[in-house]
């Protein structure tokens, strides 16, 4: 059923089911009741898409390098400007991986738990990350839990916010499907906030941080946002975020279901972590 009819099907003051029931039973994510795209100019908008494939090809690149490049492609901008934009977009690019959230300081980090580590089943170790998603006239953000053994995406979710719910989601609809020994994340405030790490510690889940400015310590999520983009959000317009999530749940139903990996001896996400469980 398309996203929008689901959604037209939602009877907030309905008597006997709750909105949360509802969604539940339509297979809807509640928090894309709300979601509607952030306002930024046009012209803004084109350069933070010069800026998401620039960074998504070369994520090293500095604020001035990152100018540059941009001026090369007929963008006249200054450094600040840039600034400004990726600090929206969630890109720190102080370090060699996008950091889409600045650690809180109030926050606890806990120390990286993979390193040496050898993987070698499903349910070891899940990762979780952020990424920007551009829209025609807007953008939001997706944030994915991963089986790191077989590359699965276990839970997905959007938003046009950075705060700590639909990391929440995600974690919540992973966790109803298993549990692992290590959860590892970056030290985002998303993944330190108390919330986040209650919810593993209370699932008896590990959890590991990647260490700061480390671009590869999640290599695995890594991989997977540079597939969803140059294979899915870069050859689409989306129109709006009902759009998005349309064709982000496709995209991840090829990935998991029928795409092989030649990591994993040309099977599918899906068939290695549903048959060594």
């Amino acid at each position: 059923m398309p996203l929008e009819r689901k959604r037209a099907l939602i009877e907030p003051s309905h008597g006997d089911l709750s909105v949360a029931r509802q969604c539940e039973l339509l297979g809807l994510a509640r928090s894309s009741l709300y979601y509607r795209p952030r306002e930024v100019s046009s012209f803004e908008l084109g350069i933070m898409r010069a800026i998401d494939e620039q960074y998504t090809l070369t994520p090293f690149y500095g604020i001035r390098r990152m100018t540059a490049c941009l001026h090369q492609q007929g963008y006249s901008v200054n450094h600040k400007r840039v600034q400004r934009l990726m600090r929206l977009m969630g890109l720190e690019a102080i370090y060699p991986k996008p950091r889409l959230s600045k650690r809180d300081d109030q926050h606890k980090v806990f120390p990286y738990l993979l390193r040496d580590l050898e993987i070698d089943r499903p349910d070891q170790v899940w990762a979780s990350d952020i990424t920007y998603i551009r829209l025609r006239r807007g953008f939001v953000y997706l944030v994915a839990v991963m089986d790191w053994f077989s590359r699965y995406v276990l839970s997905w979710s959007v938003s046009v916010t950075m705060d700590v719910h639909f990391c929440l989601e995600a974690l919540g609809n992973a966790l109803k499907r298993g549990k692992p020994g290590i959860f590892n994340t970056d030290q985002g405030a998303q993944f330190t906030s108390r919330e986040f790490t209650g919810m593993l510690q209370g699932a008896g889940v590990r959890i590991s941080m990647d260490g700061k400015g480390r671009a590869f310590d999640n290599i695995f999520i890594e991989r997977l946002w540079r597939s969803v983009k140059y294979e899915e959000v870069y050859t689409k317009d989306y129109a709006d975020v009902l759009d998005c999530i349309e064709g982000l749940r496709r995209w991840f139903l090829l990935y998991n279901d029928q795409r092989p990996h030649q990591a994993l001896g040309y099977r599918t996400p899906s068939q290695v972590y549903l048959s060594q469980r």
